[in-house]
């Protein structure tokens, strides 16, 4: 399927990374079985409170989810925020890496649940790398691909598995899944992973793009969401590391986790 262009939008400018982390939510979706053409990725930590780890080796396994952005209790990103926000899509594929064993404080980032407390989480191994994918040939506008094309998170499992216990409504706000998934409320349960930005060896990140996606932290945890239609999707990678690997298609299955903005030990993204 041929990229088409989203609609255009005024000059947009990158939003400074505190709004931009703190209105990224994404819902998590199981997707029918896929395995990617075997590929070897060296993985850089970005953000500073993990810049010390190891790089790590990984190869991409089967696809396991499709992530998609969503507003929570109808509470939307800002104007601005929302046009970069809405085209953050990323398909999770499953990869292993030795247990970093570090301990870390997780403080959250959303308007809608910073009244939680702080947590205490161990990382684990890795467990997914998630990648930015466009669906349906529907491509960012250029100054938000510019943006979006570098987000590359690495999922680590942690522990404990502490509960939220929140009930969420989530709206979908990328343009192709707005009017397939209605909005639902979801049961928020237990934490994860987490998920921290990466940056793929050959992958050239813009200094300004750098400073925003270096602070995307995302605590993913369970959900019990409604049963919905199955959805099928073509994925393309955005990412020019990955951008030789074939398109796939995906069928969206029921929604299974949320990943939620935090910052890590105190260290919030500036803006």
């Amino acid at each position: 399927m041929a990229f088409v262009a989203a609609p255009p939008a005024a000059a947009l400018t990158l939003p400074t990374p505190k709004d931009f982390v703190s209105y990224l939510d994404l819902e998590c979706f199981k997707t029918d079985p896929y395995q990617p053409p075997a590929v070897g990725l060296a993985l850089r930590h970005l953000n500073p409170v993990l810049e010390g780890l190891p790089v790590e080796q990984v190869s991409l396994g089967a696809r396991e989810q499709l992530c998609v952005p969503v507003a929570k209790n109808n509470v939307f990103p800002p104007p601005g925020v929302l046009d970069f926000v809405r085209f953050v899509d990323l398909a999770c594929y499953r990869v292993v890496t030795p247990a970093p064993g570090k301990g870390l404080v997780l403080s959250h980032l959303n308007p809608v649940l910073q009244d939680l407390p702080r947590t205490e989480v161990v990382l684990g191994r890795a467990e997914q790398l998630c990648v930015p994918v466009a669906k349906n040939g529907v491509v960012p506008p250029a100054e938000v691909l510019r943006l979006v094309q570098h987000i590359d998170l690495l999922c680590y499992g942690i522990t404990p598995n502490q509960p939220m216990n929140r009930a969420l409504n989530l709206t979908q706000l990328n343009p192709v899944l707005t009017g397939q998934i209605p909005p639902a409320t979801a049961r928020v349960t237990y934490a994860r992973q987490l998920c921290v930005p990466m940056q793929k060896g050959g992958d050239v990140i813009p200094p300004e793009v750098l400073q925003v996606v270096r602070w995307v932290d995302l605590e993913k945890f369970d959900i019990a969401a409604p049963a919905i239609a199955p959805v099928t999707l073509s994925l393309r990678h955005l990412n020019p590391v990955l951008g030789s690997l074939p398109p796939e298609r995906a069928t969206l299955a029921g929604a299974a986790q949320l990943g939620v903005p935090v910052a890590k030990n105190g260290q919030f993204p500036p803006g």
